[in-house]
Formats: C-alpha cells, structure tokens, sequence
C-alpha cells in the first residue's frame, strides 16, 4: 500500500521525558527522523513520535497500550518497570481486575495484561492498540492501511499489520465523548499525492493543511496527519 503508519503522535508537555520512559518500558532507541518531534522506534511495531503541547490532560485517551505477560511475575516486573521509570496506579473505574491500570508520567493510561490472554497471544510485548471506535472506523482503518480485519464480532474490531505485531482494536459503542483533538493520534506516510482523496472517499474528513501534513479525520471524528514533505 502506498500508506504508511509511520508512528503514533503523542502531545506531550515535556517530550524529552516522556521519549525516556517509553524508550524505557519497551526497549526501544532514539530513531532518525526526517519530520520534528522526539521519535523512538524499535520492536513494538510502532515508531513514537513525542510533540510538544502544553494544553494539559483533561480526559482519558481514546487509546492505548495493552501491554502482555508472560507469567505473574513478569507482569509484576513490567509494573515495577513502569513504576521505576515514573509511571504510577490509575483507578479509571475498573473495579477487581486481572490486568493492571497505570499511567505514564503524564497520565497517559495503559495496562500490564494478565498472562494466558489469547486474543493477544503471537503479538508480542505491546499486544495491541486498543481504542474506543465504531465498527465503521475499523473498516474504514482496514481499508486504509490494507491491514486485514481479524476481529469482527459484536461491533468491535481489530486490524493487524500483515507481517504481524501489535493489533489496533477498536471497543464499539457506546462511544466516550470527544474533547477537541486526540492526545495520541496518527501520523501516516504516503508515497501517492492520490492518497488524501482516497481517504476521504473511504469516508476521512479533510480538517487543514499545513506545512508539510494534512490533517484528516476518520469517520468517528479522530484527527489524523499525512506527512507530505521531508
């Protein structure tokens, strides 16, 4: 496909730090990049690219890391890891749980899944990106990325790059409420200037332009960018 995602975007009031921490929990490295932002890439299947905002976290994200384990006591080392690095316990209303809810230095929530969880088994150590979604956005992701759909049940779906690794998960409704734009987005690649129109024909919304990117969003309203220039 000539669409690529490059990395999640994430605003972040001290990128530096929040680069380290995440460089941290999932052994990742500073990476080159031909774009700006702080960037770290390794085995996760996701490059992280870490943008300067100051706007301050007001409400939960509308994505995720699902972290796995293989045993309890490697998800209590993941835990500690976290905890370690500055992370710290979230009670997002989740009740008596097997997974663990914790936050980055930032707030930005993710979970430390319990082992044997067979929706994530072969994904690796970041087992998906879960998101609230429609089923539409699933589709409409499907046929984007050209990523087969491997869950389709109940309305919620999930997409896994073909050559493997983490999964991007969508919940169905009823779906959190959208406060302006995502703290965790999209940054995607296109190798065709075609690319923009395609995805507003899949049903994406054309929001700006700048210098550089255009800035989309899919049919559940997320904003996204195609980067365009080096």
């Amino acid at each position: 496909m000539p669409l690529d995602l490059y990395a999640l975007c994430v605003d972040a009031r001290d990128p530096a730090r929040l680069a380290g921490f995440w460089a941290g929990m999932l052994g990742h490295q500073p990476v080159d990049d031909p774009y700006d932002g702080v960037v770290i890439g390794g085995g996760s299947g996701f490059r992280m690219r870490f943008r300067p905002e100051q706007a301050p976290k007001t409400a939960a994200n509308l994505m995720h890391f699902d972290l796995t384990s293989t045993s309890v006591e490697d998800q209590e080392r993941t835990v500690a890891t976290a905890l370690a690095l500055g992370g710290r316990h979230l009670d997002i209303g989740q009740g008596d749980v097997d997974h663990v809810v914790l936050g980055d230095p930032e707030g930005n929530e993710f979970d430390v899944i319990e082992p044997g969880n067979g929706f994530l088994a072969g994904c690796g150590f970041v087992g998906a990106l879960a998101g609230d979604g429609s089923q539409a956005v699933g589709y409409f992701w499907a046929r984007a990325l050209g990523w087969p759909l491997v869950w389709d049940e109940n309305e919620e779906t999930a997409i896994q790059s073909p050559a493997g690794g983490p999964k991007i998960t969508w919940g169905g409704p009823p779906l959190e409420p959208r406060h302006g734009r995502n703290r965790w987005s999209y940054d995607l690649v296109a190798s065709d200037q075609g690319e923009t129109r395609r995805l507003i024909a899949l049903g994406a919304t054309h929001l700006a332009d700048g210098p550089g990117w255009v800035r989309l969003a899919d049919p559940d309203g997320n904003d996204f960018r195609i980067l365009t220039a080096l």
